[in-house]
């Protein structure tokens, strides 16, 4: 992250678990996470995890592939059917030694909110900790209150979602190319977010936030949560026709 940049904002004191049944993994999840300001709780398999995060309210999830009981995406899939699970909503990191670029598309069509490969860096951690606390599920699709807020009367909230309509439909049919060059998606996701608060679409530029962090990612195992995105993008616009 350049010095200028703004971090996302995320709790003071995130929440976290890890589950990690590498005993050396483990020790470094947890103490670069304590030194960034994170609450740590660790597990060493799939089951012990599952157990804490049905029972208290983390902020983020960081979960290893391949532990003896369970993997990591079980653990999630469990969480997020069971809706007395405290921890059911909460973003999701999926962690490994070994993916291919494929295994890592599949672990973000899964739910999972960004992919960490072992070894890692602090900087790694710093770049997934704003993922704490974020919960794009529950966002508005359109917030009428922060339109008018941001642009003053009902009728230039409605000339501009009518162009805004138009631009993510636009953008939506452009995708597969955009994330070709990340330079260019870079640029469009910029004038994207701040067409997003003029016209209130909360959820869309939470979606926005997440695809700028993956693109800032120096990590190799980065890889951009499209399928999230592509949907938040349709909710956007049959909200927006809806209207």
């Amino acid at each position: 992250m350049a010095p200028s940049d703004t971090p996302p904002a995320h709790p003071a004191e995130p929440y976290v678990l890890v589950a990690d049944d590498d005993a050396t993994s483990r020790c470094f999840l947890g103490d670069g996470l304590r030194r960034l300001g994170a609450r740590v709780v660790l597990c060493i398999d799939g089951g012990s995890a599952l157990m804490q995060a049905r029972a208290e309210t983390f902020d983020l999830l960081l979960l290893d592939c391949r532990m003896p009981d369970t993997d990591a995406t079980s653990v999630l899939t469990c969480l997020r059917n069971d809706p007395k699970a405290r921890s059911a909503r909460s973003p999701a990191v999926a962690s490994s030694a070994e993916l291919d670029a494929n295994d890592q598309r599949v672990l973000l069509a899964a739910g999972f909110d960004a992919v960490l490969l072992k070894p890692c860096t602090l900087l790694d951690l710093q770049n997934i900790l704003p993922l704490a606390g974020v919960d794009r599920h529950h966002l508005p699709v359109l917030d009428d209150n922060i339109a008018l807020s941001a642009s003053g009367t009902p009728a230039v909230v409605q000339a501009l979602r009518g162009l805004f309509q138009q631009e993510l439909m636009n953008i939506y049919q452009e995708l597969d190319d955009l994330c070709s060059d990340a330079s260019v998606l870079e640029a469009r996701l910029h004038k994207l977010r701040s067409s997003c608060g003029f016209c209130g679409a909360s959820s869309l530029s939470e979606h926005i936030v997440s695809l700028q962090r993956h693109l800032k990612l120096t990590h190799r195992g980065a890889m951009l949560p499209l399928a999230d995105f592509r949907q938040s993008l349709l909710q956007t616009i049959d909200a927006l026709k809806a209207h």
